[in-house]
């Protein structure tokens, strides 16, 4: 079984070395044993808060094998995306431009798109540094690993914004090769774009300082760089297109190195956060024949699985449901204890609100 939890100061050496496997374009997650031990740090603190509101604290969680005790993949809530250290993207917009000389038998009415700097100091929750060990993927493990943090989102709103961002992987090769950095950034900062991300995960001053301000126009790069503008890298798809099942939607926004796409939702407007139910657990048996769920705890110490749960009675106001031995025990939880419980997608002509019906 599969348990997804919030990391400990102890799990730093096998974070880290988890996440070396990472690609290049996996920004937040290329970063030295110290950094990421302080993010640890800051997040075992944040998790350890009784009472927060959104300020930029990272909630990093972990996923593991709880076989083995391995760690096969973290994922990271950022409360708070700006503050003292702003937060960079390009806007595409668009210039008219019209010329029109009868005389010359000469018209041109056309829409020129240009790059934007955009720079917020009270932005939006962030999701991110999301990374599945590779001999994982194919298993569903990747949508439990990220619609974890929509289910502490929806337990403990007050500590995130009212809307969520996520920043998605451009097109970077394995040699770290990105087509829009040489076009552009790499002429600024003269650095390859591995070098350029490790440096400005530490310091955002260099953005403001080197990268230009004036506006872009997009037909003026090279066609390499202009294709991967808005584009994801292949890998990142699926995350991709779980995130917009979920109701996150492109809004013209990219970032500024690798012009993958940001995309954005309404944070009571995520599926999980939506349609997540919370419940009491009423039994607990040796194997529930019910129906399988995304199914949480409903404490700090939170704890995320994938198993089925029963529900024993439904009512507008509350569930009472039926959770599996094996499952109770690694969410932690007794009989009368809450959990809050989510589909793990969304299915046509379902509703979690007629439960009783489908369970």
């Amino acid at each position: 079984m599969y348990i997804v939890r919030p990391v400990q100061n102890d799990d730093v050496d096998a974070l880290f070395n988890l996440v070396q496997e990472a690609a290049y374009g996996l920004t937040t997650l290329k970063v030295s044993r110290t950094i990421l031990a302080d993010r640890v740090e800051r997040s075992v603190y944040s998790f350890g808060q009784a009472h927060a509101k959104p300020e930029g604290q990272p909630y990093v969680f972990v996923m593991e094998n709880t076989s083995n005790g391995r760690l096969v993949g973290t994922s990271t809530l950022y409360s708070k995306v700006g503050g003292f250290d702003p937060f960079y993207t390009y806007l595409i917009k668009a210039e008219h431009k019209v010329s029109s000389d009868p005389e010359l038998d000469f018209h041109v009415d056309i829409q020129v798109p240009y790059l934007s700097l955009s720079k917020q100091h009270d932005g939006p929750t962030e999701i991110g540094s999301l990374y599945l060990a590779r001999d994982c993927w194919g298993m569903g493990l990747g949508r439990l690993l990220s619609l974890s943090r929509f289910l502490f989102m929806a337990q403990f709103p007050a500590r995130f914004e009212n809307e969520v961002i996520a920043e998605m992987r451009g097109v970077v090769d394995d040699q770290g090769e990105s087509p829009l950095w040489n076009a552009l950034g790499k002429h600024f900062f003269q650095q390859s774009f591995p070098e350029a991300e490790t440096l400005t995960q530490r310091s955002k001053k260099l953005i403001a300082q080197l990268m230009p301000k004036n506006e872009i126009y997009i037909p003026l790069l090279p066609a390499e760089a202009q294709n991967v503008i808005g584009a994801v890298h292949p890998n990142t798809r699926p995350a991709l297109a779980m995130l917009e099942q979920e109701g996150f939607a492109f809004r013209q926004h990219v970032d500024i190195f690798d012009g993958g796409p940001a995309v954005h939702c309404e944070t009571n407007k995520i599926r999980t956060v939506r349609d997540s139910r919370e419940a009491r657990i009423v039994s607990i048996a040796d194997n529930v024949e019910g129906v399988a769920m995304l199914i949480a705890n409903t404490d700090l110490d939170f704890r995320v699985s994938h198993a089925n749960l029963r529900v024993v009675e439904a009512n507008p106001d509350r569930n009472s449901v039926e959770l599996d031995a094996v499952t109770a025990l690694r969410l932690q939880v007794l009989v009368g204890d809450s959990i809050r419980f989510v589909r793990p997608k969304l299915e046509p002509k379902t509703s979690l609100e007629h439960s009783k019906n489908i369970i």
